[in-house]
């Protein structure tokens, strides 16, 4: 598997991956125009997975290179849950988001009874951080979301101190 930036050719992929059944209570959807504007705004990243046979998954971050060095990962979906593509897609995404930005934090919201998400994003370094009540406006309902974060210096810790101790 391989990640590249999105293109406005990937939007009926995004549309309709985010659109599977079973996505409906725990991925976020957006009209073609919305896609559009935020694939056009230089504070959102788009990236796709891509295998042998096309793509495969996709993620946005919002924030991307901002002043505050905080990127949401806003959204990930896969066309196929449950076969790895998923982790492996975050894994990247996390790798991805510290070497080509200066983030020094990388969160996310999920709701708080979503278990294969939290393991998935545990995998990978986020640890929770608690609650945010009524924090996500989803399917015309305000639901709580457990927020969830990891920090650069838990991927890449600072080099250890050379001071000679006296």
């Amino acid at each position: 598997m391989d990640i590249r930036r999105a293109t406005a050719a990937d939007i009926p992929f995004v549309m309709a991956t985010e659109r599977l059944p079973g996505y409906e209570a725990v991925v976020g959807r957006w009209d073609e125009a919305t896609h559009r504007a935020a694939l056009a705004d230089p504070g959102h990243a788009y990236f796709v997975a891509v295998d042998v046979d096309g793509p495969i998954g996709f993620v946005i971050l919002r924030g991307w290179n901002a002043p505050e060095r905080v990127v949401l990962l806003k959204r990930i979906a896969v066309a196929s849950p449950g076969r790895g593509a998923g982790r492996a897609l975050l894994e990247t995404v996390v790798d991805t988001v510290f070497a080509e930005t200066d983030a020094h934090r990388l969160w996310l919201g999920v709701f708080p009874d979503n278990l294969r998400a939290r393991r998935a994003y545990e995998a990978v370094g986020f640890r929770a951080e608690g609650v945010a009540r009524g924090n996500a406006y989803f399917g015309g309902i305000h639901h709580d979301e457990l927020i969830m974060a990891v920090l650069r210096t838990d991927r890449h810790p600072a080099p250890p101190n050379d001071r000679a101790s006296p």
